[in-house]
């Protein structure tokens, strides 16, 4: 089961993907099904059929978003964060081998496409929660334990 947080930026990207979704692309899309329609043959026809296939894509990710974004809490950034890591923080590990990573700990519907997000609910995220700059997080991996130091807690304001 995912957390039900997305930030403000996640929101609103998550809304203009809807908007585009409906006001834009579904009635080019619907406009190309009614046109195809009107040659004849549907079952020949692949205008028709990838359009009404890309229609029912359209529509799926519609339902899925509006459903998501009645559903999720957004969380700004409050000042008595700082100092800690909590949702929305971008933080920087760095393990004993001086391997060092940055990332933000987001919603789950944020991190695709983003190579520098991490879920709240990824054990990273889990053992880092309310830790401070120094403190050491020990997260559970498939291959044992891994210990993380923290360099670095930023929030964007």
């Amino acid at each position: 089961m995912k957390t039900q947080l997305i930030t403000r930026q996640g929101y609103s990207k998550l809304k203009q993907e809807l908007d585009y979704l409906w006001r834009e692309e579904r009635p080019e899309v619907t406009k190309k099904v009614a046109w195809a329609a009107s040659l004849g043959d549907r079952s020949e026809n692949a205008d028709y059929q990838y359009n009404k296939k890309r229609l029912r894509e359209i529509d799926r990710r519609v339902r899925y978003l509006a459903q998501c974004l009645e559903q999720l809490k957004v969380i700004d950034y409050a000042p008595q964060q700082e100092g800690k890591v909590f949702f929305g923080a971008w933080v920087e590990v760095e393990n004993d081998n001086g391997d060092v990573k940055r990332f933000r700990i987001v919603g789950y519907d944020e991190i695709f496409g983003r190579k520098d997000y991490i879920s709240i609910d990824a054990p990273m995220a889990r053992a880092l929660l309310k830790k401070e700059v120094g403190d050491t997080a020990i997260v559970n991996t498939p291959q044992g334990e891994a210990w993380w130091h923290i360099n670095k807690i930023e929030y964007p304001k």
